[in-house]
């Protein structure tokens, strides 16, 4: 009899004979509570469910330190709580798993298991197949054919050694064959993710042909267990016959209402509806009952319902993100520990044992690598990469270790031979990870595609890239050609706001630019600006992270921040080119360089949306050069942008700033980080752009950036140029709103509060970018450009023959250079002076970490001590100037940038 339905009607009798209910007490009464009773089992479930799951995932931590999917955690763990380890305890099976209660486990474990062949079913994406069916067709074939044959002829010596002579030997050969060609899609999923290969040609080629082997797999098995429960041949023929016409009636007709059901209800625009929830459940369980009392296991039924949900706007994966969690955590553990308490290596006690096998193991490798290493050899693929593939076809994990169950379930299978299988299975999954690593290392792999991209165009062809504009043009420091990172939504106001500065002209509601002429602005938008705009989404080790992978093809047209930028584009004439790609968080920065890197970016723009928080922004603070913060302020303002950096945690706030400081380490285009603090209290005015000009390769970009800035009319900018010379006298700060390039007299700067250096500043782990070491030549060169630059822009002429556009920017820059002991310090009350006349005002800092002219270490301790203010992990991602700027809140938004570092 199935499995669920025996341990169902076991229960019942259990409970329904018990004509006196046993005492309830607890511990104040003096009775053991992890003792068993029948009428109340659930506290020693509790105590079984908590042993089993820290069991698993100790050993998950030390298996994943070297790369091992937590299935191998799982069945290790099941294999030690059982008789081969812990179970060899005295008294341990007895008062931990005692045979009374397993009943009551075996139940739970079998629900578990249907909710994830469910799950299992809803990965599984035939669309996968059809892309790739030329190569996954060969290579699944031969994964199936060659090791059932050789599981077959491996079973003959088997049967006559270990089997009871009852069981009919058609049943065993069967079972080790499908055992032996069986391989573990949702295990080959993980370890795909974790060797990073989900976007390479193996790895394409691996799941098409993992989908297509689980699916003839099951098949298989369900033929074994069909012929197993009926008794004869013309019975187990009208069971398959039942089940396939089963099977036709959920892919379509129900498949269909499922879909209609889906569109009716909105569960594929806006997820899936409580009542859609509860007709998929109804549907998984009554498909699974129905495929349980015909003579097939349940897991069957539920497999199926877990094909037939729709995959439309991503309604499968929301689904899966619903339940996995819990299957992964509670009940995928319990069935394996039930798997290891009837797994006992100490039965593998001779020679013969062992050599039987180690013929299981190597007959089990030779069959699947063999077979698809020469199916993808034969199909075009080189060794190396053929060999990557039959390594990952041989896993097997925990789909066979189903398999084995169900044939130890049906008697088929003698518990030395289970031993034997389990064995074979853990150690082939376990060599999985290793050997792809050798054979097939991340300097050999080809990726198909690192990510998806559509084209949009506003009025041009699709996107085409007929300019090369990796250098600035002649007429200006334009930068036309720029790639957006979006991972969050709440990243979208800042970058639609930076990209709306960024078009070097702007046009008005009507079309018309306001400023310059249409000829002026049809040469200035040759070569035609592009935005590139790359959605990142993390690859994790949950199912629904790997599925969002498999259908990135749609989720690019779904995917809403997408959406919305692209709606951006459409609206202000602007040629888009949108890409998807899902990848590990640690591989983010890389993606982002290697996106740029294609596209040809001139700027890669990042945007950077402080944490939420319950107190105040310092950015909306106050802040004049004559009432300075007190050094006791409540809160450290660099909280509000990374987090508290006092404890060693992986806040989302940190691991953004890894990312920044790696996208800045690795790129080989300009970089601009745009840090929005929320702040609107002056939107829909014009907008003030202040850019402290220190010198090195960082600000001139800087200043070239804030040149491009004012090309719009509505931006006008205050650019100071920065020298640190001990003077006498300071000269006189003069009111905004002036604009050409003189020397500024007599400032009144407070004076700097010296005091002695006795702030500390936190170290931390993460690396530094890391430049060539410069020299004397190299800095002369440096400083003999910075004059070059700020000549160029500041000591204009307005009658020169400059083109117009430039000569449009340049009138709404107020360049000046001031002197001054204290560069940081003035520069900080500077912005807080134009921040009095205007509400919106966006600082522009260079990183400054290459090339820098002057040191602002010192004076940037100073001004961390007096606002009460620390963070090592900030000055070493945005530099010492903004993050001054930060700590001293004198910005609605700041831009930071780094100059793309020349190849050596």
């Amino acid at each position: 009899m199935p499995a669920l339905s025996e341990a169902t009607i076991k229960l019942f009798r259990t409970v329904s004979t018990r004509a006196t209910v046993q005492g309830e007490g607890g511990l104040l009464t003096g009775e053991d509570p992890s003792a068993y009773n029948s009428s109340d089992p659930l506290r020693l479930w509790i105590i079984q469910v908590g042993v089993i799951i820290m069991m698993a995932q100790l050993l998950s931590l030390g298996l994943g330190r070297i790369r091992q999917p937590k299935v191998i955690a799982e069945v290790l763990g099941g294999i030690l709580l059982g008789p081969t380890a812990f179970g060899a305890i005295p008294g341990f099976t007895q008062h931990i798993f005692p045979e009374d209660s397993l009943p009551y486990l075996s139940l739970v474990a079998n629900i578990g298991l249907c909710l994830f062949l469910f799950l299992v079913g809803l990965e599984i994406d035939a669309s996968i197949v059809k892309r790739n069916a030329r190569l996954s067709v060969v290579v699944s074939l031969a994964g199936i054919a060659l090791p059932f044959g050789l599981g077959s002829a491996l079973s003959l010596p088997l049967y006559h050694r270990f089997i009871d002579p009852s069981v009919h030997f058609t049943y065993f050969m069967l079972f080790t064959g499908v055992a032996y060609s069986i391989t573990a899609f949702p295990v080959l999923c993980r370890i795909l993710t974790e060797l990073k290969l989900l976007d390479t040609t193996v790895g394409i080629v691996v799941l098409s042909a993992g989908v297509g082997n689980d699916i003839v797999g099951w098949t298989l098995l369900a033929l074994s267990v069909a012929l197993v429960n009926a008794g004869s041949g013309l019975t187990a023929l009208w069971t398959l016959l039942i089940c396939v016409a089963f099977a036709i009636f959920l892919l379509w007709p129900v498949k269909r209402v499922m879909l209609w059901l889906a569109r009716k209800t909105g569960s594929v625009e806006n997820g899936p509806t409580m009542f859609y929830m509860t007709v998929v459940i109804l549907l998984l369980w009554g498909s699974a009952f129905f495929t349980d009392i015909v003579g097939v296991n349940a897991i069957f039924g539920a497999f199926l319902v877990g094909i037939v949900v729709p995959r439309e706007g991503g309604l499968a994966i929301t689904l899966t993100e619903k339940l996995e969690d819990m299957v992964s955590i509670v009940f995928l553990p319990l069935y394996f520990t039930l798997s290891g308490l009837n797994t006992n290596l100490r039965l593998l006690n001779n020679g013969i044992t062992w050599a039987f096998t180690i013929a299981i193991v190597a007959l089990s490798f030779t069959g699947k690598f063999g077979g698809c290493t020469l199916a993808a050899k034969f199909s075009g693929f080189g060794w190396r990469e053929a060999s990557a593939v039959g390594s990952l076809m041989s896993c097997k994990g925990l789909v066979e270790l189903i398999v084995l169950n169900v044939g130890l379930e049906a008697g088929i299978l003698s518990q030395t031979v289970f031993s034997m299988f389990v064995l074979e299975a853990l150690t082939l999954t376990f060599l999985t990870t290793p050997l792809v690593s050798v054979l097939y290392p991340p300097e050999r792999r080809v990726r198909a595609s690192g990510e998806l991209v559509q084209r949009t165009t506003a009025g041009g062809e699709d996107g085409a890239e007929s300019v090369d504009s990796k250098s600035p043009a002649e007429d200006g420091p334009w930068r036309y050609r720029f790639t957006v990172v979006l991972d969050k939504l709440e990243h979208i106001p800042g970058v639609m706001a930076l990209t709306q500065l960024i078009i070097p002209v702007p046009s008005s509601p009507s079309g018309i630019t306001s400023v310059v002429s249409t000829s002026e602005t049809v040469d200035l938008k040759k070569p035609e600006v592009t935005v590139d705009a790359l959605r990142l989404i993390e690859l994790s080790d949950r199912t629904s992270a790997v599925m969002k992978s498999s259908a990135a093809d749609t989720l690019i047209f779904t995917d809403p921040l997408l959406g919305i930028f692209r709606m951006f584009g459409e609206l202000n004439d602007l040629a888009i080119s949108t890409s998807l790609s899902v990848v590990p968080f640690d591989d983010f920065s890389h993606r982002v360089v290697d996106h740029a890197s294609r596209h040809a970016s001139q700027l890669v723009l990042l945007p950077w949306l402080p944490p939420t928080s319950n107190y105040q922004n310092p950015m909306e603070a106050e802040a004049t050069p004559t009432t300075p913060k007190s050094p006791r302020f409540e809160h450290n303002p660099f909280e509000v942008f990374f987090g508290s950096l006092s404890r060693a945690d992986k806040s989302a706030s940190v691991m953004n700033s890894q990312f920044v400081r790696g996208v800045f380490a690795q790129s080989k285009s300009d970089v601009a980080v745009f840090i929005d603090t929320g702040d609107r209290s002056g939107a829909g005015g014009s907008q003030h752009v202040f850019f402290p000009f220190f010198g090195g390769p960082d600000d001139r970009l800087s200043l070239e950036f804030v040149v491009q800035l004012c090309l719009n009319p509505r931006m006008t900018a205050t650019v100071v140029r920065y020298i640190k010379r001990d003077v006498d006298a300071a000269p006189l700060e003069r009111p905004e709103g002036v604009y050409g390039h003189e020397k500024e007299q007599n400032p009144t700067l407070r004076a700097l509060v010296h005091r002695d250096d006795t702030l500390s500043i936190r170290s931390t782990a993460f690396p530094d970018t890391v430049y060539g070491q410069p020299n004397t030549q190299t800095r002369m060169q440096s400083e003999t450009a910075d004059s070059v630059t700020w000549n160029k822009y500041a000591s204009f002429n307005p009658d020169s023959d400059i083109p117009s556009l430039l000569r449009a920017a340049l009138s709404r820059i107020h360049f000046s250079e001031l002197p001054t002991p204290t560069p940081l310090r003035a520069a900080i009350q500077r912005a807080a002076i134009i921040k009095q006349a205007h509400s919106r005002l966006l600082i522009v800092a260079g990183r400054s970490k290459r090339l820098a002219v002057e040191s602002h270490h010192q004076e940037l301790k100073a001004t961390f001590e007096e606002y009460g203010a620390s963070g090592e992990v900030v000055r070493k991602t945005i530099g010492d100037v903004a993050s001054a700027m930060v700590v001293s809140s004198s910005a609605s938004a700041l831009v930071v940038l780094q100059a793309a570092i020349p190849a050596e």
